[in-house]
């Protein structure tokens, strides 16, 4: 099989349609940018970097927060924007991404936040507000794209769909064991503070669950070959980098026997 450079077609005879997609697009660019300079600045304040001289407004339950932020972007929305402004053509290729989103966000919006123990059980809803604007944005856009390419009935034989999708799902793998290495830490523990983790990608990296979802979304962006899916990639990246290098500057800081050798994010080199 030859390899076709667009596995695709998307909004040939809707032009309106074709760059108010693209401009969110652009969009999206230029605000992963500003957030790797902001956040590579000052890291986002929650969890162990929240200041107290900062008010982001009323304090809502951490659970209805997480829901708030990612569930309704991730899965609500996802799903309205796939079936009801995505066109009629789709094929199984459409609904496997679906699904692979899906398995992502039901986690993080529903699952996780029931399952997980917070060291503070509120959060500033400003804070909340900070994550359920710019993944409304990443997730029309990505919810878009899936609901409304056509690709070719045999894209599943493309070697992008088959790396992208196992990029995925070791992604998925990755950060699903670390998130749940955390919860056990604070079980094992019997309280919610903070500890040095060790077991799996944790003695590679201080942040293997952001390492674990950059490479799903690397991988999301392969097999979708979109530039929605590249952009979120990057948003993610600009929000991942930074947040791992303050992460392992402040557990370096809080803990005299932290592992010399573990990096930030990206095993053996960041």
């Amino acid at each position: 099989m030859s390899l076709k450079w667009h596995p695709y077609s998307l909004y040939e005879t809707d032009t309106t349609r074709f760059w108010v997609h693209y401009g969110l697009v652009i969009l999206g660019a230029v605000l992963a940018l500003v957030t790797a300079v902001a956040q590579w600045r000052d890291p986002a304040p929650y969890g162990k970097h929240e200041r107290k001289d900062q008010n982001w407004g009323p304090l809502i339950p951490q659970r209805l927060g997480h829901f708030l932020s990612d569930a309704l972007p991730g899965v609500v929305l996802f799903v309205l924007v796939f079936v009801f402004y995505g066109t009629q053509n789709k094929n199984y290729i459409n609904y496997i991404f679906l699904a692979m989103f899906l398995s992502h966000y039901v986690h993080r919006g529903i699952i996780h936040p029931l399952i997980m123990r917070y060291r503070n059980p509120r959060v500033a809803i400003g804070i909340t507000l900070g994550g359920f604007f710019p993944n409304c944005l990443y997730h029309f856009v990505n919810a878009d794209f899936i609901g409304s390419a056509e690709y070719h009935s045999n894209y599943y034989y493309d070697p992008r769909f088959i790396v992208g999708v196992i990029l995925f799902c070791a992604g998925y793998v990755i950060n699903r064991h670390s998130d749940l290495k955390l919860r056990s830490l604070r079980d094992t523990k019997g309280c919610t503070g903070y500890y040095v983790p060790y077991g799996g990608f944790f003695e590679l990296v201080t942040c293997p669950n952001y390492f674990g979802e950059l490479v799903e979304w690397i991988g999301w962006s392969l097999a979708t070959w979109s530039f929605a899916g590249l952009v979120w990639t990057l948003f993610c990246a600009a929000t991942f980098v930074p947040r791992a290098r303050h992460n392992h500057a402040w557990y370096k800081s809080q803990f005299d026997s932290y592992p010399p050798n573990r990096k930030s994010l990206i095993p053996f080199l960041f």
